[in-house]
């Protein structure tokens, strides 16, 4: 027990007697969970880093491209303390046991991992879109949680003990983690050591006693504006020689010397505006290139450096999760898709029936998505360290599926809703207000509903098939060519495959084809 006090002790910002008093006198106090108003709060007290269109961003809760991306993360926090939404959105801490927000936690059994990818459906159905300012961060934890008790096992290291202890305070403090793992990677051909310029890939550039300085880009960063902190990685394997870009750490969003430049999307200014045309207010999908112009990681938040041999497994690792889950992400895109096509087709006076096909046809491309991850989830394996992890070969069959179905669904929805749901289709929210031209839009949009309902129902499927609602289904959690990479590691088509028909057909002799190593 007093080892336990010892470590509660060290954890930074929180009250050593209350957390002794709560984890071990009284483990029935209330959980330490923030409300949505303090967690936008804790956004709005962060220093200005955020830029577009040239200018800094004085308050990303309430300028008009990123406040969305704020409203859609706030809630998280706000259903997570809903009686109704507890059971899925809240979980017991491996490290305190105390309740927390599931977002923080280490997935320790196949139903934690099945609860992330309810949890993602839930959420898209919730905010309309993405919410990628905790959802690739907590993939980035498993991750290294499993990665750095590797790492110290063989050695000797104490980057397990410092993960631990920096997961035990974003959890304290309920933090937003966001993951940052793609670098700019410039010439594709070439490897991180071998590039041009160095700074393609994020690496260390000065090591001091105290910590380390680093230097590059990560970039298409979902939800960063509306995190906290960020979850820092390498995006693929390294070579022995390539040490310097061997890093993993945590740092404040809001960093010193860190700058970050919010991504122009389709229909970006819209969100700038009054009315209907946005297509849903209820969140906002947001991603940033993250520049790292020499910015200092103190060595506590420091989870592994120049172990390169442990930088592959630790993608590997996230993109398990990532890709897995991303089955409910995209399940819950879906979802908007099969509503919106439902209201139009009612709207239209036409009402679903002439369209049972088709809308079938979309409900099966949903749950392949989600079944297909969730069966990832549910054969997963238990790690060593105590973290759970979804299968390599059925998340990476998850994310093939993420990268087509999404795609057939948007024509289906368009093809349900007419040529109204057709980017580009409608007059704007100004021509429907305006005191004259507004009659004739009024006249002539209106179908069985009203034509403010029908302008509604039109812009949100722009938004969910077209526009600013649609998430990096493409290339979310890696590309599709590196998911089909590990789909071909993981069949043995000349060795199972072949030997299964050989024994089935009764066939006794050599039929392998041997491939001559070329000269």
């Amino acid at each position: 027990m007093e080892d336990g006090i010892l470590r509660l002790l060290q954890v930074p910002n929180v009250d050593p007697t209350y957390r002794y008093l709560n984890l071990y006198l009284f483990p029935c106090l209330p959980p330490i969970m923030k409300t949505a108003e303090e967690y936008v709060e804790s956004i709005r007290k962060m220093r200005s880093n955020v830029y577009q269109f040239g200018k800094l961003i004085e308050d990303v809760t309430t300028h008009g491209t990123t406040k969305y991306t704020i409203k859609g993360v706030a809630r998280i926090y706000e259903m997570a303390l809903m009686p109704e939404y507890q059971e899925l959105l809240t979980t017991t801490s491996n490290l305190t046991r105390k309740k927390i927000n599931r977002y923080l936690s280490v997935m320790e059994t196949r139903d934690d991992a099945i609860a992330n990818i309810k949890i993602k459906r839930l959420m898209f159905q919730q905010t309309g879109t993405c919410t990628g300012g905790r959802c690739v961060g907590w993939s980035g934890i498993n991750a290294l949680w499993a990665t750095t008790y590797e790492i110290d096992k063989k050695h000797g290291t104490d980057y397990h003990t410092r993960f631990r202890k920096w997961l035990e305070f974003a959890q304290n403090e309920d933090l937003a983690i966001a993951g940052a793992i793609t670098d700019a990677k410039g010439n594709r051909a070439l490897s991180p050591g071998q590039q041009e310029d160095k700074d393609a890939y994020l690496h260390v550039v000065e090591k001091r006693g105290n910590g380390v300085v680093v230097r590059g880009a990560k970039v298409m960063i979902s939800g960063a504006v509306a995190a906290n902190e960020l979850i820092v990685m390498p995006t693929t394997g390294l070579r022995e020689d390539e040490k310097e870009y061997a890093v993993a750490f945590a740092i404040p969003r809001d960093a010193e010397n860190l700058v970050l430049i919010e991504n122009r999307r389709t229909g970006e200014t819209r969100k700038l505006e009054d009315g209907f045309d946005k297509g849903c207010e209820k969140g906002g999908v947001s991603e940033s290139w993250i520049f790292f112009n020499d910015v200092f990681v103190p060595e506590d938040r420091i989870f592994f450096l120049e172990t390169t041999e442990f930088a592959g497994p630790c993608v590997m690792r996230f993109a398990a999760c990532e890709r897995s889950t991303m089955g409910g992400c995209v399940a819950g895109q879906g979802d908007i898709k099969i509503g919106s096509a439902v209201a139009m087709s009612h709207i239209n006076g036409l009402g679903s029936k002439p369209f049972n096909e088709k809308l079938t046809r979309m409900g099966v491309m949903n749950e392949t998505l989600f079944g297909c991850g969730a069966a990832a989830c549910a054969l997963g394996k238990k790690h060593e360290s105590g973290a759970f992890f979804p299968d390599d070969l059925l998340s990476s069959v998850t994310k093939i599926h993420v990268a087509t179905l999404p795609y057939e669904q948007s024509v289906i929805c368009q093809e349900i809703a007419g040529g109204i749901g057709e980017v580009g289709c409608v007059p704007s929210y100004q021509d429907f207000m305006h005191p004259e031209l507004g009659k004739l839009v009024k006249k002539y949009c209106k179908g069985k509903a009203s034509a403010e309902s029908r302008l509604r129902v039109a812009r949100l499927i722009e938004y969910a098939t077209m526009g600013l609602g649609v998430p990096g289904c493409m290339h979310g959690g890696g590309s599709p060519d590196a998911a089909k990479l590990v789909i071909r590691r993981n069949l043995d088509f000349d060795g199972f495959y072949l030997e299964l028909a050989k024994r089935l057909a009764d066939v006794s002799e050599d039929i392998r084809v041997r491939e001559e190593k070329k000269k």
